[in-house]
């Protein structure tokens, strides 16, 4: 009899796995469909003259006007409307703003500077080479068993599981707006709205450095590919970008700006190194991001092509391209050696606030104040997965990846291999951590801080921190990693 109950237990609890599980995939489909319509709804053509719109209503059964509704309203009005009637982007929808003749869109030129035209050759000569050692690297490590894949892969996960809150460190006064580890992971840099960039000792969060030169608040920081780890601290370590359109490179050596990059006409929000050292790319609300050769402190490239203002921008590994994402819900990639792009990532229905390159070369993540990471893949030219990853706008994407690129043959999967997981920060006050094969949750981190504005994982694989809205960075690691320091 007690076997017979134990049994009916575990198909009861089997029964409501299944059943929970189900339900979970339930909601996220609808979550799914429901960012679907609300892209269908963004892509319908529908008349600008106020006019029209309220006959078209009026042809609906709709009412033509609703108390205290402007004209703007009304017309977004009608569109949510055909879109929860499934009308297709190809509905004839006639609109005022259509002329005779329009013109087919075309690609132009600009004249550029001959330093860009060297930057071109010279980012070309760096990336060819680095995208071959890429490439070769995942030849080999495709005749690897699937057995020692899914085995070392579990072995990953498993520790991944094991991140937990370490502690808390109030950094600033004013909110914390990103957070990046140094190369070697002994050091972490915050930027925020204060106009302050720290720099903090791991696992400590002892205080090192403190830059100040931004008049307004910090939007991005970020390392130079090698600093702490072969870089003269003396040299250019670190850059900033403020809300009064400048950039500051830093050294170690010194709390003094090395150089200002002045041409912005609007608030920087991110900024990146190039992987070769050399350059320095920007993300900025005057709709432009730009590329700045570091040697020079001088802007080689202002590149347009947003219709909103540009928040984030982030380079592949190997150093042949660049993407940017915008408030206007689209993304970008762009080839560095012709000025071409290579993609357009038309999925999210809100700005892009995050986005980075998986290790691999082919694959970017995107974070949008939609609430979801869309996964695309630059070979298929489209988005292969959408997960709906926080409750509120998700405010940064980082795959975890090592120094060194790529490990020696004989040692593929060991140790940890770049590009394995990503980390999401969002506005619902969790940081997150996913598998980088199926994109399933792997752990969810609550902060008690409310907004989580960044986060990063360390290239050692052993902390993970995040920037958040009350003033404070949190420091995770895992649970290897505090056994080593106890």
């Amino acid at each position: 009899m007690e076997d017979g109950m134990d049994l009916d237990e575990i198909m009861n609890d089997a029964s409501y796995t299944l059943g929970a599980s189900e339900r979970a995939k339930q909601e996220n489909q609808a979550i799914l469909d429901e960012l679907e319509r609300k892209k269908r709804a963004r892509s319908l053509a529908v008349p600008t003259d106020d006019g029209r719109v309220r006959a078209r209503l009026r042809e609906l059964g709709e009412p033509i006007t609703l108390f205290g509704e402007r004209a703007a309203d009304r017309r977004d009005r009608l569109r949510y409307i055909l879109s929860q009637m499934g009308v297709e982007r190809g509905i004839p929808v006639e609109d005022e703003s259509d002329s005779e003749g329009e013109d087919q869109e075309e690609e132009f030129y600009t004249p550029g500077p001959l330093d860009l035209l060297d930057a071109r050759r010279k980012l070309a000569e760096f990336s060819l080479p680095r995208a071959a050692e890429r490439v070769s690297y995942q030849r080999a490590e495709s005749t690897l068993p699937l057995s020692r894949i899914v085995e070392a892969r579990k072995k990953v996960f498993a520790e991944v599981k094991t991140f937990n809150i370490l502690g808390t460190q109030v950094a600033d006064d004013r909110p914390v707006s990103q957070t990046r580890f140094s190369p070697d992971s002994k050091m972490l840099a915050t930027g925020s709205w204060s106009g302050s960039v720290k720099v903090w000792g791991i696992p400590n969060c002892d205080p090192r450095m403190t830059f100040r030169a931004h008049s307004d608040k910090v939007g991005g920081v970020a390392w130079h590919p090698r600093a702490t780890i072969g870089q003269d601290a003396a040299a250019v370590n670190l850059v900033s970008g403020g809300a009064e359109g400048d950039l500051h490179l830093w050294s170690l050596a010194n709390d003094q700006a090395l150089a200002t990059l002045k041409g912005h006409q609007d608030r920087v929000c991110r900024v990146a190194f190039h992987p070769c050292g050399a350059y320095v790319g920007s993300a900025s609300f005057d709709g432009t991001w730009r590329l700045w050769d570091v040697a020079s402190a001088k802007e080689i490239l202002l590149q347009e092509g947003h219709s909103k203002e540009v928040y984030a921008i982030e380079f592949q590994d190997d150093g042949s391209l660049v993407a940017s994402g915008g408030l206007d819900a689209i993304g970008r990639v762009w080839d560095l050696r012709t000025g071409r792009t290579a993609m357009v990532l038309d999925g999210h229905v809100q700005g892009i606030y995050a986005i980075d390159f998986s290790p691999n070369g082919y694959q970017i993540a995107t974070g949008s104040g939609d609430d979801t990471i869309r996964i695309w893949d630059i070979r298929a030219l489209k988005a292969l997965h959408t997960i709906p990853a926080h409750k509120s706008t998700v405010s940064d994407v980082r795959f975890f990846r090592t120094s060194n690129r790529f490990q020696p043959v004989p040692h593929l999967m060991d140790p940890l291999p770049s590009g394995l997981y990503l980390a999401s920060a969002g506005y619902d006050g969790f940081v997150k951590i996913w598998s980088a094969d199926d994109w399933q949750l792997l752990r969810s981190l609550p902060t008690d801080a409310g907004k989580v504005m960044s986060c990063d994982f360390s290239k050692d694989g052993k902390f993970l921190a995040s920037g958040s809205w009350n003033r404070s960075f949190q420091l995770f690691s895992t649970e290897k990693a505090l056994d080593n320091m106890s």
